[in-house]
């Protein structure tokens, strides 16, 4: 974990899943993104990112499924981690990868666990309803009553018709 503890109870809200009840700090910056004014009433997709990954170029793919669903409901999160060693080690060049190098839009909080002993309370919730991830780019897709949560593996692209189905479901288009 970078930067000491990036996740914090919020007590003001009730109506919000309790996974998402926490304060998150923005990837790279001092800024805290409180996760259930962010979802509020959404549907939610998180995936823990990585840098140096083979599959590190759905980062283009994700931010197309962002441009196209965020009007529609969709709130998308990334999660970079170095649970499989393919992080880069200064979240600076992490922010670069994913701002500069792919133009990402959508919300990147800072590089923490999303498996193990210290994971983040998000994942540990996932990881429950689901599965914890095998690798970089799982992708988790949470109803916006965060009752229900579809898995799809790394090599499910972020804009397959699977995905985009399971998307489209769930915003009831």
């Amino acid at each position: 974990m970078v930067g000491g503890a990036i996740y914090s109870a919020n007590a003001n809200a009730a109506s919000c899943p309790d996974y998402l009840n926490v304060e998150a700090r923005k990837l790279h910056s001092q800024e805290n993104i409180n996760l259930c004014e962010l979802t509020e009433g959404k549907t939610v997709l998180i995936v823990n990112t990585a840098s140096n990954c083979g599959f590190t170029p759905q980062f283009e793919a994700l931010e197309s499924v962002h441009q196209q669903y965020k009007d529609k409901g969709l709130v998308v999160i990334g999660f970079p981690s170095d649970d499989f060693f393919q992080e880069e080690k200064d979240e600076a060049k992490t922010a670069d990868v994913c701002f500069i190098n792919y133009g990402v839009t959508f919300t990147m909080v800072a590089t923490s666990a999303v498996r193990g002993s210290d994971v983040n309370s998000v994942f540990a919730y996932l990881n429950e309803k689901s599965a914890a991830p095998k690798w970089n780019f799982y992708k988790y897709l949470v109803s916006a009553d965060g009752e229900t949560v579809t898995q799809f593996n790394s090599r499910v692209k972020p804009d397959s018709e699977q995905l985009k189905e399971a998307i489209e479901k769930e915003l009831n288009l």
